[in-house]
């Protein structure tokens, strides 16, 4: 599945770059995840746990930046983990690419191929896509808070660090999404 975000940071590129090509940053920025070991200097291993309704995952596994062209600020990244408890898995292959803006910010553009099997892609290619906005909108949230804020006198505490992604406090959104996905599949209703 092809997953494609974007957003924009009001801080230069050079400092968004520091903070997505340091693992230990990024897991910052989303909850659940964690380093468990640095292998080299472009391979990690961790662990990342998302709850999606009553369904709890805990994935471990390794990325690793095959590619950092500091000079143009793209990444590309690979990543692979397994479920702790189950059979599932993911793999995943990612590239990003930061723009200076006029402003002085900088826009964010990741592109992703993601494969998952298990318990979690039962639940269908749609909540796996609200599942990815939900995350993403929550890793943006944590880097603008982290890049955006003044000296780290001004900036507010950072909110406490959760144990997994919940998914569950969009989880009827997510639902009413598949519930009318499903209701155009069976009648043939088109999108509108």
């Amino acid at each position: 599945m092809k997953i494609v975000q974007k957003c924009s940071i009001n801080a230069p590129p050079q400092n968004v770059w520091a903070v997505l090509t340091d693992p230990y940053q990024v897991v910052s920025c989303l909850p659940g995840a964690t380093v468990t070991e640095k292998i080299d200097d472009r391979t990690y291993a961790g662990t990342i746990t998302v709850k999606v309704g009553p369904v709890l995952a805990t994935y471990k596994g390794r990325i690793c930046f095959e590619r950092l062209a500091s000079d143009i600020y793209e990444a590309e990244i690979t990543g692979h983990g397994q479920e702790e408890k189950g059979k599932g898995g993911a793999e995943m292959r990612m590239e990003s690419r930061l723009y200076a803006l006029e402003s002085g910010g900088t826009e964010v553009t990741v592109s992703a191929e993601v494969n998952i099997i298990g318990l979690l892609a039962q639940f269908g290619r749609g909540v796996i896509q609200d599942v990815s906005d939900h995350l993403f909108q929550q890793f943006t949230a944590s880097l603008k808070n982290k890049l955006e804020a003044g000296a780290p006198g001004d900036r507010p505490p950072p909110p406490a660090r959760a144990e997994y992604v919940n998914v569950l406090s969009f989880g009827s959104r997510a639902f009413g999404r598949a519930i009318g996905r499903l209701i155009r599949r069976i009648f043939g209703f088109s999108k509108s």
